[in-house]
């Protein structure tokens, strides 16, 4: 379990880990159920720049985009980048050899430049308006339970779009039982983010589910799994959930 803790802060964040060997498939199993333990930093870090910038007297919008800032860099921005690979192959004609070709060129497109923008302004946006209420908890959990989008993504029965590569090692590797607990857990962990009970479990089921279609869409398009849909899903799941506990 500790090696799996390890792997996925590892894979999804910069903080520097012991050297690992090269995971097999069974690791990259137990790295991506442990993957929303990672979410537990990312989002204590996120709410921790917000809470700062506002107590230094800074405006909450600039408190915002600080703190989406920080999360960009934690992660390496690996999901904003997934996020816009997606965008742009969603938005090119043709088969889907050519949409993955697309992806994997390196440079973003018309779409994946308004996929970002749009995604990382209502991120901004909706901390700084649980900053300008002083919500830090529910910012922190709204980012942390974002990372159970990951583990949906690998859900047996979505295979990879390439036979190597991050999607070929983790899709089709989490099983009913993974999914279920992680998202009872994130249900549980949003109960005390307002102050109706059934409020946060409400978001968090809202914008898993959001996740999943854009996932599935995305499976579909692109004739499977990778790492750029599993990214992709955390990051609309991270937005969806920011803006479902505003309310």
């Amino acid at each position: 379990m500790l090696r799996a803790v390890t792997g996925a802060f590892a894979w999804m964040t910069v903080l520097p880990m012991p050297p690992q060997a090269a995971p097999t498939r069974e690791d990259a199993r137990r790295i991506i159920a442990a993957v929303p333990v990672t979410g537990a930093l990312v989002g204590t870090l996120v709410a921790a720049i917000a809470w700062g910038a506002c107590a230094a007297g800074l405006a909450p919008l600039l408190a915002g985009a600080l703190a989406v800032a920080g999360g960009v860099l934690v992660t390496r921005g690996m999901h904003i980048d997934a996020l816009s690979d997606c965008a742009d192959g969603l938005g090119t004609y043709g088969p889907p050899e050519r949409a993955r070709e697309v992806m994997r060129q390196g440079t973003i497109g018309a779409f994946g430049a308004a996929a970002l923008v749009l995604v990382l302004l209502i991120e901004a946006a909706a901390i700084t308006s649980l900053a300008d209420d002083r919500r830090w908890l529910a910012i922190g959990v709204s980012v942390a339970v974002a990372r159970v989008a990951a583990v949906i993504g690998c859900r047996r029965g979505w295979a990879p779009s390439n036979p190597d590569g991050f999607g070929a090692l983790t899709a089709g590797t989490q099983g009913v039982l993974s999914i279920g607990t992680w998202i009872v857990l994130a249900c549980a962990a949003t109960l005390p983010v307002s102050a109706a009970p059934w409020h946060g479990p409400v978001a968090v089921l809202a914008s898993l589910a959001l996740a999943t279609l854009v996932m599935r869409h995305c499976i579909r398009r692109f004739g499977g799994a990778s790492g750029d849909v599993f990214g992709c899903g955390i990051e609309i799941a991270c937005a969806a959930a920011l803006v479902g506990v505003c309310f």
